[in-house]
C-alpha cells in the first residue's frame, strides 16, 4: 500500500481538475488575448475561476492575479510591494521562520537599502505581538508574516497581527504567505486585515506552476515582470489557461465541506502523534513539545486542544538518535514517502532556521522528518505509518550505536 506522507511539498490533483485541464489543452486551447472565438472561450475559463478563487476569500474578482506559484506570488507582493511605497519608508518586517521565498526577496530588497527587522518566535514557532507592536515605525511600509509554517505547522495569530499592523501604523501592507494556509483554514483577507496574500496551487490539489496573488483594492505593487500588458500590466506574460481553469476547480473543491476535511485532519494527527509518542521514547514532536516528552503527561483532550491550535496537516516529528535522511529511505522502502525537513531546500545539508527558531535541543537538528496529509489520507495509512516507525526506530537506534 503506497502511504503519501509529503502533502505539503505537493498533492495529488482532483480527478475533476486533471479532466478539465486537459480539455482547455485539447479541446479549448486558445490563447486568451486573443480577440476569436477560440481566445475568447480561454478568456471565460480566467473568468470562471477568478470567480470561484474571490468566492473563497469573500473578496472582488479583480482583486486576484494569476502567478506560477507562491515563490512568485511572495517575490511580487514583497519586492512589488516595497518598490512602490520606497519613498515613504525603507523599514520592512517579517519573522525569522518565513519560507525562502520570503527570506530572499527581503535579502534582496536590503541589498537596495531597505531595512528589515526580523521577529523571533516561541518554542511553539509564534511571533511575540508585542514585539511586532514595537518594531512598527514611523517608516515600515511592509510586513510579511505567513500564515501557517511549513515545517512545524505553527499558525500565526493573523487577526491580532493585522489590527497591530493597521492601528500602529495605518499604511503599512500587511503580507500574508498564505501557501500552508490556504485550504487549511477560513482565510477572509478583509476581516483579518490582510492586504496581500499568496497562494500555491499544488498545495490544493490543483497542477504545479500556478498560484494566485490577492492584493486588496486600492494597495499599490509596481510589476516586476514586463512584456505584453497582460493582467492589467502586474504581471505580464500569456496567461496559463489550463493551470488557472485547474486552480479555479481545485479552489472550489478544496472549500467545498470544509469543516469537515479539517475536523478528520485533525483526527489523524491527534491518532498520529498520540501513538508516536504513547510508546516510542525519545520522539520529540516540532512545535508542540516545548519540554521533553510533555506530551506522553497530556490527557487526550489536552492534547486535542494543544494539536486544534497548529495547521492540521503538518507534523515535525523529531527521531533522537536517527538522522531523518536515513529514516526517509527506510520509511520510502515501505512505501510511506515523508520528507526530511521542507522540500523546497531539503536538498541542502544544513539546518533548519526553523528549528534553530523555535530552540529544540541540537540532538534533534539533523533527525526530524516532516509528515504532511491531505483529505486523501486514512486512518489505516496512519496506523500503517505508526506501525512502521514503531518497526524500524528501535532497528535503527540500534544500527547506529554500533
Amino acid at each position: 500500500m503506497e502511504i503519501y506522507l509529503d502533502n505539503s511539498a505537493t498533492t495529488k490533483v482532483y480527478p475533476d481538475v486533471v479532466d478539465l485541464c486537459v480539455k482547455t489543452m485539447m479541446e479549448d486551447y486558445g490563447n486568451a488575448s486573443s480577440m476569436h472565438h477560440k481566445g475568447v472561450v480561454s478568456e471565460n475559463y480566467i473568468k470562471t475561476a477568478t470567480e470561484q478563487i474571490a468566492k473563497t476569500l469573500k473578496a472582488k474578482p479583480k482583486e486576484i492575479l494569476f502567478t506560477s506559484g507562491g515563490t512568485e506570488s511572495d517575490n511580487i507582493a514583497v519586492i512589488g510591494g516595497a518598490m512602490a511605497h520606497h519613498r515613504e519608508g525603507k523599514h520592512l518586517i517579517t519573522t525569522q521562520i518565513e519560507h525562502p521565498a520570503i527570506l530572499n526577496s527581503m535579502k534582496y530588497l536590503e541589498s537596495q537599502g531597505f531595512e528589515v527587522t526580523y521577529l523571533g518566535v516561541s518554542e511553539e514557532g509564534l511571533i511575540d505581538l508585542e514585539e511586532l507592536k514595537s518594531a512598527i515605525r514611523e517608516d515600515t511600509i511592509l510586513v510579511s508574516i505567513m500564515a501557517v509554517n511549513n515545517e512545524i505547522g505553527a499558525k500565526m495569530p493573523l487577526e491580532e497581527a493585522g489590527k497591530i499592523i493597521h492601528q500602529t501604523n495605518p499604511r503599512t501592507i500587511f503580507h500574508v504567505d498564505a501557501v500552508q494556509g490556504y485550504g487549511k483554514e477560513q482565510l477572509i483577507p478583509k476581516q483579518l486585515g490582510i492586504d496581500m496574500m499568496s497562494v500555491s496551487g499544488h498545495k490544493i490539489h490543483s497542477p504545479k506552476g500556478i498560484g494566485f496573488l490577492y492584493i486588496r483594492d486600492g494597495v499599490r505593487i509596481v510589476p516586476i515582470t514586463y512584456g505584453g500588458g497582460q493582467q492589467g500590466g502586474f504581471r505580464s506574460g500569456t496567461l496559463n489557461v489550463p493551470g488557472i481553469a485547474g486552480l479555479g476547480r481545485a479552489s472550489e473543491e478544496t472549500y467545498e465541506g470544509l469543516s469537515e476535511k479539517l475536523e478528520g485532519l485533525y483526527d489523524l494527527k491527534f491518532r498520529l502523534i498520540k501513538g508516536l509518542t504513547t510508546e516510542l521514547p525519545d520522539i520529540r514532536i516540532n512545535g508542540i513539545d516545548t519540554s521533553y516528552r510533555k506530551i506522553a503527561d497530556l490527557s487526550d483532550d489536552e492534547l486535542r486542544d494543544v494539536i486544534n491550535n497548529t495547521a492540521p496537516h503538518i507534523i515535525s516529528v523529531a527521531v533522537k538518535g536517527v538522522r531523518a535522511e536515513v529514516l526517509l529511505h527506510a520509511l520510502e522502502d515501505r512505501e510511506i514517502y515523508v520528507s526530511a525537513g521542507s522540500a523546497c531546500s531539503s536538498n541542502h545539508p544544513q539546518v533548519s532556521g526553523t528549528l534553530k527558531a523555535i530552540k529544540i535541543p541540537k540532538e534533534f537538528y539533523d533527525s526530524t522528518v516532516r509528515i504532511s496529509m491531505s483529505e486523501f489520507t486514512t486512518s489505516e495509512q496512519i496506523d500503517e505509518t505508526i506501525k512502521a516507525f514503531k518497526e524500524i526506530v528501535p532497528r535503527l537506534r540500534e544500527f547506529s550505536r554500533r
